[in-house]
């Protein structure tokens, strides 16, 4: 899976323009089970199971990364902008971006010699940065770039150490990667998987989907917010690389079928694989949106631990990874033993 990820998440694809992301997917499912799109874009897939079943299954991660989107072209020709998701500024000065036309730029701001001491030791807010695109004027800019325009992070997708790789888009591009994995090998039970947009600003794909497939069980595969660095401890870590798959039982959203939560630690349990849960109650997925369509869905999410998150260098584990796969795998064989 890993080559699979490195494909999806060097490929660019905000909320509101996933085309390319999907265009891959496409090409990837179209010869192994049906599928179709909807008018929000998602890609909603049917694989037939090897049994036959009254029940419907849905399996869903979303195709979208964070990004920026252009705002206003300034006289100077660099432009404001604003950020597509929660992407914390932090991250952003500074920035080497990609204009979905191949055009580089720069983040940029007041110089540091000119900063106020209020703003020494603060982190610019987007009203305060600008993207440099080596042009002089509006005019030249305008040629170039329109408002509305998507900008992206550019980043490698790069080993780091003895099992952890980095890349932009990792949140969701990972769980894209298991369900294409799950296509490919095919399923026990009759099973929907949904490549939802626009989670990023507000769980919009899923919704739909969700209402579309009108699903009994729902398996939401993410990246979560994984904060095991040398300034976080106890519950403050959330979560830790390579200690396997995050199961919750709650977040800001959603809170956690119990059978369904209890299942996936047993079945860990039982096949060797690291399990955790998130040691706060914080974010929040497109489950938030699935559990409640129709007349309820019975849902789980099953996330790779993730540094960095929403940022161009997501940190993961390759065993975790792994695992994911192979936890969501098992619990979608038993799910219909509950």
């Amino acid at each position: 899976m890993l080559e699979e990820l490195k494909k999806l998440c060097l490929i660019n694809g905000a909320s509101g323009d996933e085309a390319k992301v999907r265009d891959y997917i496409i090409s990837r499912i179209k010869d192994k089970c049906e599928y179709r799109t909807d008018a929000i874009g998602n890609v909603i897939a049917f694989v037939k199971g090897k049994n036959p079943t009254s029940k419907k299954l849905m399996i869903s991660a979303h195709m979208d990364e964070v990004g920026l989107i252009v705002t206003y072209i300034n006289d100077d020709g660099t432009f404001c902008f604003s950020e597509v998701g929660g992407v914390d500024p932090r991250v952003v000065f500074g920035r080497q971006v990609r204009l979905k036309n191949g055009i580089y730029g720069v983040v940029g701001g007041k110089a540091v010699h000119n900063l106020s001491d209020d703003e020494k030791g603060k982190a610019p807010s987007y009203s305060k940065m600008v993207i440099d695109i080596g042009v002089s004027s509006k005019a030249e800019a305008q040629a170039l770039v329109a408002l509305g325009d998507f900008v992206y992070f550019t980043s490698e997708f790069t080993d780091m150490g003895q099992d952890n790789v980095k890349c932009k888009a990792i949140d969701d591009r990972a769980g894209c990667a298991v369900m294409l994995r799950m296509i490919d090998e095919g399923t026990e039970y009759d099973t929907y998987f949904t490549f939802v947009t626009q989670e990023e600003v507000g769980l919009r794909g899923a919704a739909c989907a969700a209402y579309s497939v009108n699903p009994d069980y729902a398996i939401v595969l993410e990246s979560t917010t994984a904060a095991d660095i040398p300034s976080s401890g106890g519950a403050d870590r959330v979560c830790e690389l390579s200690k396997g798959p995050v199961v919750s039982f709650m977040d800001n959203r959603t809170m956690y079928n119990r059978e369904l939560y209890s299942l996936a630690f047993t079945l860990a349990e039982q096949n060797g694989i690291p399990c955790q849960t998130k040691t706060k109650v914080a974010g929040g997925n497109d489950a938030g949106v699935i559990h409640t369509s129709c007349g309820g869905v019975k849902t789980i999410a099953i996330s790779v631990p993730c540094r960095y998150l929403h940022s161009p260098s997501c940190v993961i584990s390759k065993s975790d990874f792994e695992n994911t796969y192979r936890l969501t795998k098992l619990l979608s064989d038993r799910i219909f033993s509950l």
